[in-house]
């Protein structure tokens, strides 16, 4: 497949869907693609901080006629309100069990990277219709887990207010993905930085999302997550340091660890053609 035939794929898998559905806990109206065929196994896809629905479009077109697949945009991104914050991790798990009762979905499979991994870690501590977690990127907060370094955040949270949205989000997008993926494809990163222009987070909705990463921290709960898991770690990620994926895979009692040398922290997308098998043999193996 070419560059351009991937990128004309993808438009078609854009932001905004046909089975585009919403609905609210208290104030706040979750809005969330539902897609697949609804008598399948559920999966639910949960996103990092700041982004929207379009994160996931390279993990929907291998999985959406095998599975009906529920993407939600957290609070604060793309068709979902953005009540005042900050945020915090377990309002996003809440959100997501509301998001599961609507769609009438008693069991799901949960995929998060990032803040997501965080949410379905949350959500399986609280809540009861998770049966596997798949963690991509993420840490479970506390004294052990390994924090972004402070120069890759600074480079993600810049404002650099004299240059526009669009120069903003490529800069922003260079920890993200590889140099090669970024030179190799640069028409698919132009149709990244247009969907994340379109529909992800605002400057301030983003700053509460982060404020909820900031207070995380389930790392003497972990133990008590029996679910079996599947944690994925790119070693070359510079946003989320991958000795967290060790350390998650080391405490959580029913986890394996699969690494992805060199990937960024956007390995699901540049790899996305393993990581999809991977989650497939995965998911196939989990009994529901």
């Amino acid at each position: 497949m070419t560059c351009h035939d991937q990128v004309e794929n993808l438009k078609k898998r854009g932001p905004v869907s046909r089975r585009m559905e919403a609905t609210k806990r208290g104030d706040v109206a979750i809005g969330y693609d539902r897609v697949g065929p609804e008598d399948a196994e559920t999966i639910v896809f949960l996103e990092r901080l700041g982004y929207s629905r379009w994160m996931y479009n390279w993990q929907r077109r291998d999985f959406e006629e095998r599975y009906e697949l529920l993407v939600p945009d957290n609070r604060g991104t793309g068709a979902s309100s953005e009540p005042e914050g900050p945020y915090t991790i377990a309002e996003m798990a809440a959100d997501l069990e509301a998001v599961l009762a609507d769609a009438g979905a008693d069991t799901a499979h949960l995929v998060g990277a990032e803040m997501g991994g965080m949410i379905a870690l949350q959500y399986a501590l609280e809540y009861d219709r998770a049966v596997s977690l798949t963690l991509m990127a993420t840490h479970p907060g506390g004294p052990d887990a390994k924090s972004t370094p402070e120069s890759v955040r600074e480079r993600l949270f810049d404002p650099r207010p004299d240059i526009d949205e669009e120069a903003r989000i490529r800069k922003r997008l260079e920890p993200m993905l590889s140099d090669s993926y970024r030179d190799r494809y640069s028409e698919i990163v132009d149709q990244i930085v247009e969907w994340r222009v379109q529909s992800d987070a605002s400057e301030r909705a983003r700053d509460w999302q982060a404020a909820a990463i900031e207070d995380f921290d389930v790392s003497d709960r972990l133990e008590d997550i029996a679910l079996p898991t599947l944690v994925m770690s790119p070693t070359g990620d510079e946003v989320v340091p991958p000795e967290n994926g060790e350390l998650l895979a080391e405490r959580l009692p029913n986890a394996e660890l699969l690494t992805f040398r060199n990937a960024p922290h956007l390995f699901f997308i540049e790899e996305a053609i393993q990581v999809n098998e991977h989650l497939a043999m995965f998911l196939a193996d989990v009994e529901t």
